[in-house]
Order: C-alpha cells, then structure tokens, then sequence
C-alpha cells in the first residue's frame, strides 16, 4: 500500500476546526504552531515540511505557487504543495479528503496542486 500523504499546515491555514475534522478522519497533519515554526519564512516552512516528508496545505496561494516555480526551475525538490481558497470547513475538508484519496505520498512529490480542482 503507498504511503499515505502527511500534511504540514503553514500559519496561514492553521485553523483548529479544521484540524480536528482532518484528524477525526484520521489524516495526518503537523501544524507550525505545533511544530514551534510560527513567523518563519514561507520557504522554511517548504523546506522544513519536505524534510519531514509532510506536504504542505496553505492559503496563501500566490508565495508558494512561486515557491513551486522557483524550486523546478533551479532543480529543488519538495514533498508536495496543496494551495486553497479561504472556504468553508466543510468544503475544504472534503476536496482535502477527496485529493488524499487519490494521492500518494510519492505522487505528490514535485506537485503543486489547487483544492479548487478537487470539486
């Protein structure tokens, strides 16, 4: 079975509603708060989450649309990039669970992906 994604929420998407849905359904999920990284850098919070192997879910869509931009282009790796719309709980819980659904950890290695496709 492949490896499941685990999820690194950057301080833009840290929301407690939110983590405890994601928890209820058994994802796995690190926030910077937890993880003692509030007020870093938006490529520290790459980089830490990549080393951790965790792909990171934000809102902050733009920094790190061109943060996956800068890291292909200079032959970087990252462990995967969700990027969301600020949306309802219950919305985001569920095109969250449905792209968890249908990636690996592996597949989403490289990848920058938009919840919104995940309708």
């Amino acid at each position: 079975m492949p490896e499941p994604v685990k999820l690194y929420l950057d301080e833009d998407s840290i929301n407690r509603a939110l983590i405890k849905a994601l928890r209820s359904r058994d994802v796995d999920i690190l926030s910077a708060q937890e993880a003692d990284r509030m007020g870093a850098f938006d490529e520290e919070h790459l980089d830490f989450a990549t080393s951790l192997n965790r792909t990171v879910f934000t809102f902050n869509t733009r920094d790190f649309a061109q943060l996956h931009t800068l890291y292909l282009a200079v032959g970087r790796h990252h462990a995967g990039i969700i990027v969301s719309d600020q949306a309802q709980i219950g919305v985001i819980v569920r095109r969250l669970l449905k792209l968890l659904n249908a990636r690996s950890a592996a597949e989403m290695q490289d990848r920058l992906e938009y919840l919104s496709n995940w309708r």
